[in-house]
């Protein structure tokens, strides 16, 4: 599970995580991908679709996970709006054995599943990071992005398992994106005793802004483009070089401990 936050809009974490779950797939890493931005996110937009449902009917019991799931560009599973998902998971409810099963069965179907992570302040938001394998928090070289980076690493509930690292976004170089990265570890280490490590870098590229216009993935409208192929780079480091995770208990597990443990059923 890798999640993708920031502490500042604006810094391209949601295209960030729409174009690593397709570079992922085209590794053939069977990838999902999650809004978890609270409603407020796009990401179906962004690959030109158009979402009616999300998980709120899920919850609801007046669509299953299957009827609100979108196929996206290289195979990606695109699962919209999780605001009320928030909610459920925020109020302390159970989820129903039903939807449960549901979410184990789409776990169960994918290698990976991507994150877009909304405001760490949210108390959803803070239990989908502490569940998630590996965290990205997005920066650019701004100094509001960079102060704000830092202050989500600082209020991030941290899991037993989670491996943080820093994404250096719209950078001019490969130096500069360690500079950024070396003043937040070094903050971080400092005030936090621990650090993140630096993901990788994705440089100012044209090409992403069009492609965010064209409402076409820039994986899929110019994948040979610099922050394409940076973007492809990063995916084939978190799938080659990533801790093995394999006895860690499922994502929703981890996230619902409250709820019924269920297992997929075949038909999933």
């Amino acid at each position: 599970v890798i999640a993708v936050t920031s502490g500042k809009g604006g810094v391209g974490k949601s295209s960030l995580a729409l174009n690593l779950a397709i570079a992922l797939a085209r590794l053939d890493v069977r990838t999902g991908l999650l809004d978890a931005s609270l409603g407020l996110g796009h990401l179906d937009l962004m690959c030109g679709l158009n979402g009616y449902w999300n998980l709120g009917h899920v919850l609801s019991g007046t669509r299953r996970l299957a009827d609100i799931t979108l196929d996206g560009p290289a195979g990606i599973h695109v699962v919209p709006g999780t605001g009320r998902l928030a909610d459920t998971g925020n109020s302390g409810d159970r989820l129903s054995p039903d939807v449960s099963e549901q979410l184990a069965g789409f776990e169960a179907a994918h290698d990976v599943l991507v994150l877009d992570a909304g405001h760490t302040g949210h108390p959803f938001v803070g239990r989908c990071l502490a569940a998630a394998d590996n965290v990205l928090v997005v920066t650019t070289p701004e100094p509001t992005a960079i102060a704000d980076a830092y202050a989500t690493i600082k209020s991030m509930p941290r899991g037993t398992g989670t491996r943080l690292l820093t994404l250096v976004n719209r950078v001019e170089s490969a130096r500069a994106a360690r500079d950024i990265h070396q003043r937040l570890a070094h903050t971080t280490r400092i005030f936090l005793e621990s650090e993140p490590s630096l993901a990788g870098w994705i440089p100012e590229d044209p090409e992403m802004t069009q492609a965010i216009h064209d409402r076409t993935p820039l994986l899929v409208q110019a994948p040979d483009s610099p922050a394409g192929r940076a973007i492809s780079q990063l995916a084939a480091r978190l799938v080659y070089h990533s801790p093995v995770t394999d006895d860690s208990p499922p994502f929703f597990q981890r996230l619902f401990p409250q709820s019924t443990d269920v297992k997929p059923s075949p038909s999933d």
